[in-house]
């Protein structure tokens, strides 16, 4: 068995074309949707993921602002920000980029973002809302996911879901998306005895825990559809012998580095029915799934 690629970027695409038509109705109603991105410190991961956001945006013509904080900033400088942006009639959705610097309290922040403008999904009173199942805004990751089984025709109701991590952002609102979707659902953290016996019962594996190669054949069960959410920089050349395959290390050897995820896909690709590529999988459902949100946050506000 080679277990067959879920392209999440062909699955992105096909959500953005979508979205154009509703961007235009607004836009004749005299709305033009709008984000307002808070990006703080020098970490390089970050800085690339608001550029591709923004330039999403820009495609689909989107209004977007990216206010920039230096290292040093503080808790008051970004928190005036997120409160501006509250208060501003042409930005519908606000993106506060995580992490923030180690000195800012990112859970000040967060609570301060309007939820009516929380297009990340992150504000207490929309988990509130999705534990209730009467979601407003959902967490892009775990909701691009979703789209992403819906429309690989991967049925989800009576089936066993285990999701790797247990974080606000993806780990426990996945969670709560697959048993709304009638999945029977576990959750593994560093502390589940016996990891590889709880992930082989998954029909549905997410691995959400951010360490690179982490699960391997031993963890997947035959015929599982396995979701890698993990991005990890791998700049050693015996990680990469290990992690990549062999048509992946010329372009490491020319960059010097190479993105993972938190599957060893060498090995799961021969137990899997179908797996996530790490790049190309998950990441461009978060930022189409950003866009939706925006655009539906700006459908709300008109």
């Amino acid at each position: 068995m080679t277990a067959a690629l879920l392209d999440g970027n062909a699955t992105a695409r096909t959500i953005k074309d979508e979205l154009r038509s509703d961007v235009e109705a607004l836009r004749a109603r005299g709305v033009v949707p709008g984000l307002g991105v808070v990006l703080a410190g020098e970490n390089p991961a970050s800085a690339v993921y608001v550029r591709n956001k923004t330039r999403a945006c820009d495609e689909l013509g989107i209004f977007h602002e990216t206010a920039l904080f230096p290292p040093s900033t503080t808790t008051e400088e970004v928190a005036a920000k997120v409160s501006e942006y509250g208060r501003r009639e042409d930005v519908h959705g606000i993106l506060v980029q995580l992490p923030l610097p180690p000195q800012v309290d990112a859970s000040r922040v967060l609570s301060l973002v309007d939820p009516a403008k929380d297009v990340d999904g992150f504000h207490p009173e929309n988990l509130g809302r999705l534990v209730q199942k009467r979601p407003r805004f959902v967490p892009c990751t775990p909701a691009g996911i979703m789209e992403l089984l819906a429309r690989h025709d991967i049925a989800v109701a009576g089936k066993r879901a285990v999701v790797l991590g247990r974080s606000d952002i993806v780990g426990k609102p996945m969670a709560l998306l697959l048993m709304h979707a009638d999945a029977t659902v576990t959750v593994c953290h560093s502390r589940t005895r016996d990891l590889p016996a709880v992930t082989r019962e998954g029909d549905i594996l997410v691995a959400a825990m951010g360490r690179a190669g982490f699960v391997r054949a031993e963890h997947v069960k035959p015929g599982a559809v396995v979701i890698d959410v993990g991005i990890n920089r791998v700049e050693k050349a015996d990680e990469a012998r290990d992690l990549l395959d062999q048509a992946r290390l010329p372009d490491f050897e020319r960059k010097g580095y190479a993105l993972v995820g938190d599957v060893h896909a060498p090995s799961v690709r021969e137990v899997a029915s179908a797996l996530t590529p790490v790049p190309g999988g998950v990441g461009p459902l978060t930022i189409a799934l950003l866009m939706k949100n925006t655009v539906k946050a700006a459908g709300l506000r008109a």
